[in-house]
């Protein structure tokens, strides 16, 4: 796409442009102009366009956003903020009217209302999707298509922002960016939005894009934010197991439609849980993690559940299996955990701030309280809708007093070179003290250098040093050291600073 102009000075810049960007550009674009920075081409590495479930909401008639809102809390593990998940939960139908409104093609049935599905934790049928397993795709492409006919949003491709610039009084004073060539660009706002997305690239068996490595979380750690209950990450339980990085999604929704899971023995090893295959997603994972680690390969079965049905109900997900040689109609699909989304964040209020002046963050780079210790299938999409929009009129309305940013020298390109297996191996589905000591040895020489691991590394870092502080077992986190729950539920927060200590248990 050409580059429609430079940025205007002054102008709010939101770094990012999947859901949650884009969201928060088009609201914002109605107050004037708005600058975006994709460090790809627009609707390229977006991890929302890999979506594949769709959006929570409650919209069916046998449901409301307060039995949303219990799921949600449920799934969260002790964790979510009740009243942010409220009140997300309940702006859920009008954030799907709107993404409709927009362009987004959901599924409908004849009637016209929407279809629904179900996926593990939900109570209701609540999962508005688009060309069944498509969501995000869809939902990215109606948002990139409004924002280019947007022509208060200044669209900067191919701009790769590197680190937040400050005034004297640390307030956000701009932001110091790459441009394709690698020359260093100042871009001069105070008011700056980071939805630069996960981190689920800092590991080495992933569904997320490459470029998910938490560098927006870095960018903040840098310039003074804290951070949220970073210790929390997300394994979804069925990646298809083929050999690819990233690794392709296997959707929740197919479990939802009454696939099973079995081993190579033919067992069904969810049989005996509450929900058998749609518990919660690290329940799941780690099922499958211990038939795997007993040497055992795991096998997600459909062909009783959907057979020759699979290839209309998810199309994207047949296509990646055939590539790959597996028929879903007529064979089990091979499948293993793999990191996919990061409930922890940029630590924010109900508006989106941060707690540096002039900053805000929406979607997964976020810690809203939604998620808790556990995301709710399908939370995210709605997250970034909601969130986006909510930061934007905030930032609308917030006078910018920002000064001369301090010169910063550019830092070189990222790249998570041995971070990624520092990661897979000692901060995974399961962790221990041993193992975490050792990840925080070899990464914090990496996060306080000056070489292209620098920033991922700090993010994982600060993965390390929460798992490490949090003596329990909860949601996304297990430690098997120690296997319970904590008697009081507790959020955790680190700055830059806490890094460099040796990690506070946050809960014992």
């Amino acid at each position: 796409m050409k580059q429609r102009t430079m940025h205007r000075d002054g102008a709010p810049i939101v770094i990012g442009a999947g859901a949650a960007g884009l969201s928060a550009a088009l609201r914002l674009a109605e107050y004037g102009p708005v600058t975006v920075l994709c460090a790809a081409d627009l609707g390229q590495q977006a991890a929302s366009a890999w979506a594949q479930g769709g959006v929570a909401a409650a919209v069916g008639a046998d449901d409301a956003p307060e039995l949303h809102a219990q799921d949600t809390l449920a799934a969260g593990d002790g964790l979510c903020a009740p009243e942010a998940t409220r009140r997300i939960t309940a702006a859920g139908p009008s954030a799907v009217d709107r993404l409709a409104e927009i362009g987004a093609r959901f599924d409908r049935a004849a009637d016209g209302s929407f279809k629904l599905g179900l996926e593990a934790a939900h109570s209701r049928r609540r999962i508005v999707h688009a060309q069944g397993d498509g969501t995000g795709r869809e939902v990215l492409r109606a948002l990139v298509e409004a924002a280019v006919r947007t022509r208060n949003i200044i669209l900067l491709e191919r701009i790769d922002a590197r680190r937040l610039l400050l005034d004297a009084n640390g307030a956000v004073a701009g932001v110091l960016a790459a441009d394709r060539d690698g020359t260093a660009l100042t871009l001069r706002s105070g008011r700056v939005v980071i939805a630069t997305g996960g981190l689920g690239g800092l590991y080495a068996h992933t569904t997320n894009p490459s470029g998910a490595l938490g560098l927006g979380l870095a960018m903040a750690a840098r310039a003074g934010a804290v951070l949220a209950d970073m210790e929390f990450v997300q394994f979804h339980p069925t990646a298809l197991d083929v050999g690819l990085d990233p690794m392709p999604l296997v959707s929740e929704a197919v479990r939802g439609e009454g696939a099973i899971l079995v081993n190579d023995l033919g067992e069904r090893f969810m049989a005996g849980h509450g929900r058998a295959e749609l518990e919660p997603r690290d329940v799941v994972a780690r099922a499958v993690w211990a038939e795997l680690t007993a040497g055992r390969k795991v096998f997600l079965d459909a062909r009783e559940a959907l057979g020759e049905r699979f290839a209309v109900a998810f199309p994207s997900i047949t296509a990646a299996c055939l590539a790959a040689g597996v028929d879903p109609a007529l064979q089990p699909i091979p499948i293993r955990p793999a990191a996919h989304y990061h409930m922890g964040g940029i630590g924010v209020d109900a508006h989106g701030r941060s707690t540096v002046a002039g900053l805000w963050a929406c979607g997964e780079a976020a810690s809203t309280g939604l998620h808790g210790a556990n995301r709710l299938a399908s939370n995210s999409l709605l997250e970034a809708a909601v969130c986006g929009e909510a930061v934007a009129r905030d930032v609308a309305c917030f006078t910018a007093s920002a000064g001369t940013p301090r010169t910063q020298r550019l830092p070189p390109r990222p790249e998570p070179g041995v971070v990624r297996a520092i990661l897979d191996a000692h901060a995974g589905v399961l962790r221990d003290a041993t193992g975490l000591q050792a990840a925080l040895a070899a990464l914090r020489p990496l996060a306080f250098g000056e070489g292209p691991q620098a920033d991922p590394a700090l993010a994982a870092l600060f993965i390390v040093i929460g798992a490490l502080a949090r003596l329990e077992s909860r949601g996304g986190h297990f430690r098997t050291d120690y296997p319970a729950h904590a008697a009081v539920a507790r959020s955790s927060r680190l700055a830059l600073t806490d890094l460099l200590a040796e990690p506070v248990a946050v809960a014992a």
